[in-house]
């Protein structure tokens, strides 16, 4: 969860630097909107999901869970507002590559019927034309050892969240950066075929 308004303002325009943001600042709706406005005008999205799902590829029950730790008066309307999110996949102007650690993919954060509709979801996905789908099994050793999930928007603006908050980056340097080491990630990725197989794999093993 992060907060962009401020770069997507007219007075941000010249702004270079780094800004973060706790979890705990503002509302889950508020945040919804904010990332909602970043998605309305991004074309290409990179994200590296390390130990969970984003709300874009999330189920109903995935996202109620990943939520679970909100206020319950801000629950029911930020499910509405992720799921309305996820409209943007379908806007066939717009690319996205996901790249999810077998950890994402796998962490047992519903029942386990639950998590096999979960993966199966992915795959779906995984085969619609401005999607790209990405997992990196657990043997895959990189060079360049990632820490946290982060999200690229183009080649403007960047964030990385923790379990504490996010940082948004502007700074030329910071986003090419953290487009290395996607593209490093990237490498080692199963796409395809090879990544649908290995999801049928995985959803089934919930299903036994």
């Amino acid at each position: 969860m992060l907060c962009v308004a401020i770069f997507l303002s007219p007075k941000s325009a010249g702004s270079k630097g780094t800004r973060y943001f706790s979890r705990d600042d503002g509302g889950l709706d508020k945040k919804q909107l904010e990332l909602a406005g970043l998605e309305a005008v991004t074309n290409e999205f990179r994200h590296f999901l390390l130990s969970m799902n984003t709300g874009l590829l999330a189920t109903p029950e995935y996202i109620r869970e990943s939520i679970a730790h909100a206020p319950p008066t801000q629950q029911a309307k930020a499910i509405g507002m992720k799921l309305d999110r996820q409209s943007v996949l379908f806007d066939r102007a717009k690319r996205f590559t996901f790249l999810l650690t077998e950890q994402a993919v796998r962490y047992p954060l519903l029942p386990l019927d639950a998590m096999a509709m979960q993966i199966d979801r992915l795959a779906s996905l995984a085969m619609q034309a401005n999607i790209r789908v990405g997992v990196l099994p657990m043997r895959v050793k990189f060079s360049n050892a990632p820490l946290s999930t982060f999200t690229i928007y183009d080649d403007r603006l960047a964030t990385i969240e923790t379990d504490l908050g996010a940082a948004v980056f502007r700074n030329p340097k910071d986003v090419r950066s953290l487009l290395d080491r996607f593209t490093s990630y990237e490498a080692h990725a199963l796409f395809g075929d090879d990544a649908r197989a290995l999801l049928s794999k995985w959803a089934w093993s919930f299903r036994q």
